[in-house]
């Protein structure tokens, strides 16, 4: 027990010169290609930089289903050959409503709405009333939709932040319609909000038989190119949702900036039927129900590819393709907070931080050294072991570090010192009951190890699980103290001993020094 062979003191000296190692590009401003360099991550708090809340735009959400409804339904009469007049869409109730052809046609008109696909159970329902088929959406299914539609916006903010370029962001979701995005060391939020506020859904749509004049199935919508309103149908020939790839090239006829984009073979599939069958129409881009451009028709395009062209500079080329290549979101979000932490506030956070942890751990040290002599003085620098080991681990996974996330490591400090404590006082005991020194020390660390492993254990366990279902500075807060644990466990049972053992064997005292 109280034996180290080579090997095994070999391994656990070069465990505490790797963790030494890893933690000096924290302390290095210039990178060094002799070290690995990963450094831990300071987190907003710590940092500064920017807080956004999303919203989404739940109004947005119902107009779109119920538009995507009225397609369906018209849809599902025109393939059982029944008529229908009127369709009107109410956004504020939330309700989809026509009238039948005729009166023999209504029973049948309304077995065929029923028979439309819902996305969510209990997603509509179908009514009559003052001789109008009424299709409904029930408020519960709307706020399941919003559920899914954030978890999906989540995933998709979270590509187009990456594509910036922007360190260690932390996205998260906060209640059923809002986003949370933290940005540390971004403290100039304006082209973020510009990406995250752009739906980017991408469609392609016939103009109206007369551009100029909105008729049945056709809106006016802006033409950015040109500045006037345009006839566009509502029928989306070719959705953006097919797109594969998306890149910013410089055109070569006009030596302007555009947009090249790839089509999947569904997209491809439809976007050559309607060129082939609508030669010399307008063809509309629409992205955000803005028309980007609305060229002619001349020939079938079959490729599944194409060039946008709308009057791009370098900046705007490239965020379009990097919106496109994000995917669109569900529904618009829109920021209904926002904050920025100066670098001043974090720097203040970080010097408070030190402080109370260079504080504390010299109260730690000057503790252990007046009450448990030499080994106060081996628990002490297995403790400086414990804190490297924990930054170098910290390091290593590039982690970030917030505020609880150093009291984390504080409380781990602290564990660690109740650890050593525990041997202290069970060798003393054990001095006291008479003991030689050997047999004091081998008994000593064995009534210890067992208390000490099963005290962290559920602590590591629990800990962990906060891990697991945390969010944000829970989570810091989580990993530091599980990896505080971990490394607690090697420098107390192994590190500790090892100093013990090698002064023993050097010194063969007759009395130990506790």
């Amino acid at each position: 027990m109280m034996y180290y062979s080579r090997l095994k003191m070999l391994g656990i000296i070069s465990v505490c010169l790797i963790g030494a190692l890893l933690c000096l590009p924290n302390f290095i401003k210039s990178p060094s290609p002799a070290l690995p360099w990963r450094q831990v991550h300071l987190g907003l708090d710590l940092r500064g930089g920017s807080y956004l809340l999303l919203q989404l735009d739940l109004k947005s959400l119902q107009h779109d289903r119920l538009q995507s409804l009225q397609d369906q339904a018209r849809q599902s009469l025109l393939d059982k050959s029944l008529g229908y007049r009127d369709f009107q869409k109410d956004d504020q109730a939330g309700v989809l409503s026509f009238e039948a052809r005729s009166e023999s046609e209504r029973t049948a008109d309304m077995k065929a709405v029923e028979a439309i696909p819902q996305s969510v159970p209990n997603e509509f329902s179908i009514s009559e009333k003052d001789g109008r088929i009424l299709i409904t959406l029930q408020h519960d299914a709307l706020l399941q939709r919003a559920r899914e539609a954030v978890s999906q916006s989540i995933e998709i903010v979270r590509r187009r932040i990456d594509a910036t370029g922007a360190v260690d962001p932390s996205i998260a979701r906060q209640g059923d319609d809002q986003i949370v995005v933290e940005l540390p060391g971004v403290s100039d939020p304006e082209h973020i909000k510009t990406l995250l506020g752009t739906t980017a859904r991408l469609t392609f749509r016939l103009l109206a038989p007369n551009p100029n004049v909105a008729s049945m199935g056709s809106t006016m919508l802006e033409d950015i190119s040109t500045h006037t309103q345009v006839a566009v149908q509502d029928h989306i020939d070719v959705d953006g949702a097919d797109l594969t790839n998306a890149g910013a090239v410089i055109d070569q006829q006009t030596g302007g900036w555009a947009v090249t984009f790839q089509l999947n073979s569904t997209g491809a599939t439809a976007f050559a039927n309607v060129t082939r069958e609508n030669v010399n129409k307008r063809f509309a881009i629409v992205l955000d129900n803005k028309v980007i451009e609305a060229p002619n028709i001349i020939n079938p395009i079959t490729a599944g590819s194409g060039q946008i062209t709308g009057g791009f500079n370098a900046r705007s080329a490239s965020d379009l393709a990097l919106l496109l290549r994000a995917g669109a979101l569900p529904a618009p979000l829109a920021v209904v907070e926002q904050r920025t932490i100066g670098p001043s506030l974090g720097a203040a956070s970080i010097r408070a931080g030190i402080i109370s942890l260079g504080v504390g751990f010299v109260l730690v040290v000057m503790f252990m050294a007046l009450f448990y002599a030499r080994f106060g003085l081996y628990a002490d620098i297995a403790l400086f072991a414990n804190l490297i080991l924990m930054v170098a681990i910290l390091s290593l996974f590039q982690a970030t570090l917030t505020l609880p996330g150093m009291a984390g490591m504080l409380l781990t400090l602290g564990m660690a010192v109740d650890a050593n404590i525990l041997i202290n006082e069970r060798i003393r005991e054990e001095v006291k009951r008479g003991r030689p020194p050997l047999q004091a020390l081998q008994a000593g660390f064995e009534r210890a190890t067992g208390t000490i492993i099963d005290s962290n254990a559920t602590a590591f366990l629990a800990h962990v699980m906060l891990f697991v279902f945390g969010t944000g500075p829970v989570r810091n807060f989580a990993l530091t103290i599980t990896i505080g644990i971990v490394t607690t466990l090697f420098t107390t049972l192994l590190l500790s001993r090892l100093l013990i053992v090698r002064w023993y064997a050097r010194t063969r005292p007759k009395k130990l020094p506790v």
